[in-house]
């Protein structure tokens, strides 16, 4: 009989470690599985990603590459067209006509949580006694002028931004200024129609930028006692300028 009991205890305890190891084992085979289960979805999620990668950087050196061929494009036409005209000129006895454009370095904002005055690095041939036509991406962008000896840039929503415009087909006159809202156009003559969705473009007349820049659209009207007032939706908005263009010469 005490035979007997010893046989079961020996049973049951080597159950019970059986069961026990039983439980070890299949939690390590458990967290062997997740482990394996988790390297191999990050490593797919890798492969993916670099493949993913690999195809946007070549989708974007191809996007890049169209661009610059539309943009040595634009250069050879407007090349031609500049060589054209400057016959012409040249053959009415005129002057030869070549704006042309300096590239500039936003440096820093002027003021602390004003983001309409920056500084820009200076440029050859800089004149404090001028006011530059400041460009961004082929559209107007603000203007330049001197503070302290140094080139300081007002941009284009900013009120001490002015400079001359025409707006739509018929060349309407204005003057723009900025504004928060976009820019205004102010002083159009009273028997003038501007529309809404007109485009401006600067004129040139003020010697600040050559003529045919594109500055934005008429959105709204406002006819005042001696002249008309027009709001402009700019086609540029900037506020942390890398580099930008001065316009340093207008004809």
């Amino acid at each position: 009989m005490k035979s007997k009991i010893v046989l079961f205890l020996l049973i049951a305890l080597l159950a019970s470690v059986s069961i026990y190891k039983g439980e070890i084992l299949s939690n390590i085979s458990l967290r062997l599985s997740n482990y394996v289960v988790n390297f191999y979805d990050n490593s797919i999620k890798s492969i993916k990603d670099g493949i993913n990668e690999h195809f946007r950087q070549a989708d974007e050196i191809q996007n890049l590459r169209e661009q610059n061929a539309e943009l040595e494009k634009s250069a050879m036409l407007l090349s031609t067209f500049a060589s054209e005209l400057n016959q012409i000129l040249k053959d009415k006895n005129s002057s030869v006509y070549a704006p042309a454009v300096k590239l500039v370095k936003g440096l820093s904002y002027a003021h602390i949580g004003d983001y309409n005055k920056i500084w820009i690095s200076e440029f050859k041939d800089y004149d404090a006694s001028k006011i530059y036509g400041l460009m961004y991406q082929g559209k107007s962008a603000g203007i330049v002028v001197d503070k302290d000896g140094k080139p300081l840039a007002y941009l284009q929503n900013d009120p001490r931004s002015i400079f001359a415009v025409y707006i739509g087909k018929d060349k309407i006159p204005g003057v723009a200024h900025g504004n928060q809202n976009g820019v205004m156009v102010k002083f159009i003559p009273q028997w003038l129609s501007p529309k809404e969705g007109d485009e401006v473009f600067t004129s040139g007349l003020d010697k600040i930028f050559f003529s045919g820049i594109p500055v934005g659209k008429v959105t709204k009207i406002f006819k005042e006692s001696s002249y008309q007032s027009v709001l402009v939706e700019p086609y540029v908005h900037i506020n942390i300028p890398s580099y930008l263009y001065v316009v340093t010469k207008e004809k």
